[in-house]
């Protein structure tokens, strides 16, 4: 495991995203933290999947990993470790079926960069999921029993943490803001999820859309166990925050 830690110009706080890359490929980790750690990120680099599991990762910002990786690969690691982080997670890898990504999406994954990929692409992506992490609009929203804390980025029923990981959190956090506005799919993808600033993303609108329902029903299921269901769907249209 090999840590690099660079510092930020005068004024920019990305010195303070902690980057976890985990690949068995030595190369391509050494590779990722040459690239991140000129973004001023503290960049962390693992080749064995399986000392993941046994971190402290309550400090990490964001997590990019490999899939294909023997012992362990990237899903069941994510499996394994996505109850205990909230940080964006984004996945590396060779596989291009759609099934793969929408597994993916439906385990917890933020986004799905498929090898071989630009470095500019990455490092665009890792700044976007940042970004949206570091927004702040007002501290908190309440609708009933539900209460939506923007500072903390979490959502709570009745004190009760509804425990979404950051892409959940973040699409319930638009809908919130603007309560009985319906959003179609591809309006979620570009506001929450799609890499903004990033030119050459490919990201297809089947597959947008797919990672958008499978998050909105990860979230609903989330939030229904806690008794609360905010989230309207309008067919044709797309979804709304109903609460």
């Amino acid at each position: 495991m090999a840590d690099v830690h660079a510092e930020g110009s005068p004024g920019d706080d990305r010195h303070r995203a902690s980057i976890l890359v985990v690949d068995d490929d030595p190369r391509i980790t050494t590779l990722l933290m040459a690239a991140l750690s000129k973004d001023s990120y503290a960049v962390t680099a693992v080749n064995d999947s399986r000392e993941v599991v046994r971190m402290d990762l309550s400090s990490v910002d964001l997590i990019l990993c490999d899939v294909m990786m023997p012992h362990l690969d990237g899903f069941a690691l994510l499996t394994s470790i996505r109850e205990r982080v909230s940080c964006p997670i984004i996945f590396l890898t060779a596989k291009t079926d759609e099934d793969s990504a929408v597994l993916a999406y439906g385990l917890g994954a933020d986004d799905y960069i498929r090898k071989p990929f630009g470095i500019a692409e990455l490092r665009a992506k890792v700044r976007a999921r940042l970004s949206q992490g570091s927004r702040r609009g007002r501290l908190l929203l309440r609708f009933g029993s539900l209460d939506m804390d923007l500072q903390a980025r979490q959502i709570r029923v009745d004190g009760r943490n509804a425990n979404l990981t950051d892409a959940e959190y973040r699409i319930c956090a638009l809908l919130a803001e603007h309560p009985g506005r319906a959003y179609a799919p591809m309006q979620i993808w570009e506001a929450c999820l799609a890499a903004e600033d990033d030119p050459a993303a490919d990201d297809t609108d089947s597959d947008a859309t797919a990672a958008v329902r499978v998050h909105l029903s990860n979230a609903r299921r989330k939030l229904k166990a806690l008794g609360v269901d905010p989230i309207r769907t309008i067919w044709s249209v797309g979804y709304q925050w109903a609460a």
